[in-house]
């Protein structure tokens, strides 16, 4: 490894070039994902750099004092198996601590994964469709506002292995996206987001009570966007939320395994019909 090669923080503008390199490699990003990712944890975002230029990227966002999640892992494709990436993923690790650390790793490099201390349990897969004209009459399905924060805040802890204000905060009021709930007899049953891509617009989270709930946020969801290709990254420990999935016409196209360094968390995975992100949990 060159004496050049160093790891340090990424500003604001250093995680845009990352979703930018990860266009490059396929993935799909969000247009505004640069600014809700930052948002979540400024000091997780890592970057190896050769006499100067990135040349290895990768997140190491912390949420609590128990929970973190790993994702951005990306090194340019001249300087790989130099171990440049296993050098930031170990800044990386020591950054998150004593915490359990989960991923979403490329089913094909799980065994790497393994080998630095990650756990697979179960597969996160990707669907697609063509949205196709909103169907959406359900009068309990609306608009999330300002006023709704606490109450969608409230409703996601369960659904999540630790509280993330500040992600929620940037990822409800996103340019580019359509954020809904499900409110029936005065309460929140659900909720779901829309955010425009590269390709298209990805779905996450989509979290409900039931898969009726989710069914009709889904199509809440499509409003607007008729012909558009909708992405649904869908837990397949949740068989409701692969079946709905299924029913809606989507057509699995990509899998990743989620995994964890300290054991599964204990969260309500029967509420979750999309995950929120591959590269942030």
């Amino acid at each position: 490894m060159g004496g050049g090669y160093k790891i340090e923080r990424m500003s604001a503008a250093d995680v845009q070039t990352v979703i930018n390199w990860a266009g490059r490699e396929g993935w799909n990003a969000g247009i505004h994902d640069a600014s809700t990712f930052y948002a979540a944890d400024q000091n997780g975002f890592f970057k190896g750099t050769l006499d100067g230029e990135i040349v290895a990227t990768g997140s190491a966002v912390i949420y609590d004092d128990s929970f973190a999640f790993c994702g951005l892992y990306i090194v340019a494709p001249e300087h790989r198996g130099k171990g440049y990436g296993l050098e930031l993923t170990k800044a990386r690790l020591a950054y998150c601590g004593d915490r359990n650390v989960g991923i979403d790793g490329v089913l094909a490099n799980v065994p790497i994964y393994e080998q630095i201390g990650y756990v697979p349990y179960y597969e996160n897969n990707r669907f697609v469709r063509e949205a196709g004209a909103c169907r959406h009459t359900n009068k309990a399905v609306r608009p999330i506002t300002t006023a709704d924060f606490g109450a969608i805040q409230a409703y996601d802890r369960p659904c999540f292995p630790a509280p993330r204000e500040a992600f929620l905060k940037a990822w409800l009021t996103q340019s580019d996206s359509v954020a809904l709930c499900y409110e029936e007899d005065g309460g929140i049953k659900g909720y779901g987001v829309r955010r425009k891509c590269r390709v298209g617009h990805k779905i996450g989270p989509l979290f409900a009570d039931n898969a009726a709930i989710a069914e009709a946020l889904f199509e809440g969801l499509q409003e607007g966007v008729e012909g558009d290709q909708i992405i649904l990254d869908v837990p397949e420990v949740n068989k409701e939320a692969v079946r709905l999935a299924e029913a809606m016409g989507m057509e699995k196209i990509f899998a990743t395994a989620r995994m964890y360094q300290k054991g599964l968390p204990k969260i309500a995975y029967d509420r979750i019909f999309g995950v929120s992100t591959f590269e942030l949990g």
